[in-house]
């Protein structure tokens, strides 16, 4: 009786099986990484008669962020670091607490954000995002 052999092992592993598992992964980060990084402000689009019913100009308090540290609080400088002080009466004594937002195009985009949070922090209800003149 002649002995077999024995049989060759498996010397490679089976790559299918790790790639399929992670190009899965891959799709999930790609599909789940938007939604981890949405922003909390809420922007709704005003219609063409809440565009026109907007409320009188002393009732709403408008921020201008004109470069990455020139601000204007209606129409007054105020710097980044104490645009949180001059806003706060502003909002307090305002009957709607609302505040309108313009930004130029070259500001940086967490000046512009900075300047939201800063807004909703010190107790602005509604917040609006105008844009410039063209």
């Amino acid at each position: 009786m002649a002995r077999k052999p024995p049989a060759e092992g498996i010397t490679e592993p089976n790559m299918t099986p790790l790639i399929d598992v992670s190009l899965v992964l891959v799709v999930i980060l790609l599909v789940a990484t938007p939604m981890a990084l949405q922003s909390g402000i809420a922007v709704s689009r005003a219609g063409e008669a809440g565009a026109n019913a907007a409320p009188a100009r002393s009732e709403r308090i408008e921020i201008a962020v004109r470069t990455g540290d020139r601000i204007e609080l209606n129409g007054r400088p105020v710097s980044l670091a104490t645009l949180g002080a001059a806003l706060q009466p502003l909002i307090a004594a305002s009957a709607t607490r609302q505040v309108v937002i313009t930004c130029e195009d070259d500001v940086p985009h967490g000046t512009f954000v900075m300047v939201l949070d800063e807004a909703r922090r010190q107790g602005a209800v509604g917040l609006g995002i105008a844009g410039g003149e063209r």
